[in-house]
């Protein structure tokens, strides 16, 4: 399989979205920023030019005056978007390890967002705490733990800064031994972001395990006019922003390259007549389907 690379369609979209005032310009969010971050320094390293760098500077600039906060950053901008999630801040921690590959101190900025969120997620040899209290006091009040988080943080740490974070990695890797062979995800994106998390450390047991069962179970939810379903009991229900991430999970893991071509076309004309129609979460995960970039292992 050839990874996407329409690297026009995401020029195109970026353009569109600016002009329109969703993204960059628009609110800030910290899962759409994480991609974004990626999509920029990917942009940068295909085509050389220094502007997309300059944007992913700018943009990690952003989410620090407005999201971050003296302990870790805050969800989103929105009033409805508080508190901190723990699998946002590791996709954020990703984006900076990713532009640190072209302006390297970014990374210890990562280390530093590390040593200041870890402690206050993670229960030892419990789990980690999905969402916490923006001032990471306590959980936020309805929240337990995230059944991919500690996976999160595995490869987020592991891919920032092996040695300097060889204590929070070590917590990390416990959890993972005990919940690996029992995990079964069944919502799309979760899926997707595993296979995703899979392609680092291929050789090691839980990713094994993981890719093979989470192919197995999208292989059930995939809807022959194109899409794949949110739950395997849910045939009508898609959303066009999990798929995406399905497609970046599969890229990773070179499998069902028809489906990624598939899905592509599919939501491309496809209008949920919601919000998610005109939010940046679509538009970014869907530049990062059509030119996942650093998102896959071996790109640059």
């Amino acid at each position: 399989m050839t990874v996407c690379k329409d690297t026009q369609y995401v020029i195109d979209k970026l353009a569109w979205m600016r002009a329109e005032g969703i993204w960059p310009n628009g609110l800030r969010y910290l899962w759409t920023d994480a991609f974004g971050v990626v999509l920029l320094v990917s942009l940068y390293a295909e085509s050389k030019e220094r502007q997309y760098l300059d944007q992913a500077e700018w943009l990690v600039a952003e989410v620090n005056r407005v999201l971050g906060r003296p302990r870790g950053i805050r969800i989103g901008e929105a009033p409805d978007r508080d508190g901190q999630y723990f699998h946002y801040l590791a996709m954020w921690l990703y984006a900076l390890s990713i532009l640190s590959r072209h302006l390297p101190d970014y990374r210890q900025k990562g280390v530093e967002l590390v040593r200041q969120i870890h402690d206050a997620f993670i229960v030892p040899g419990r789990g980690v705490i999905w969402k916490m209290n923006e001032d990471l006091s306590s959980p936020y009040p309805g929240y337990g733990f995230g059944a991919l988080d500690a996976f999160d943080g595995y490869v987020s740490y592991r891919l920032l800064d092996e040695k300097a974070l060889s204590r929070e990695i070590a917590d990390m890797r416990l959890l993972i031994d005990r919940t690996a062979l029992d995990l079964f995800i069944t919502q799309d994106l979760g899926l997707g972001m595993m296979l995703w998390m899979t392609q680092f450390f291929p050789e090691e047991g839980w990713a094994r395990v993981q890719k093979a069962r989470c192919l197995g179970i999208l292989d059930e939810m995939w809807i022959d006019e194109g899409y794949f379903c949110r739950e395997p009991e849910l045939h009508h229900v898609k959303f066009a922003f999990t798929n995406y991430g399905v497609s970046v999970g599969l890229q990773a893991v070179n499998a069902m390259p028809e489906h990624v071509r598939r899905l592509n076309t599919f939501f491309e004309s496809y209008r949920s007549g919601d919000e998610y129609d005109r939010e940046a979460i679509t538009h970014v995960m869907a530049c990062s389907s059509h030119f996942p970039g650093y998102l896959i292992r071996n790109f640059g």
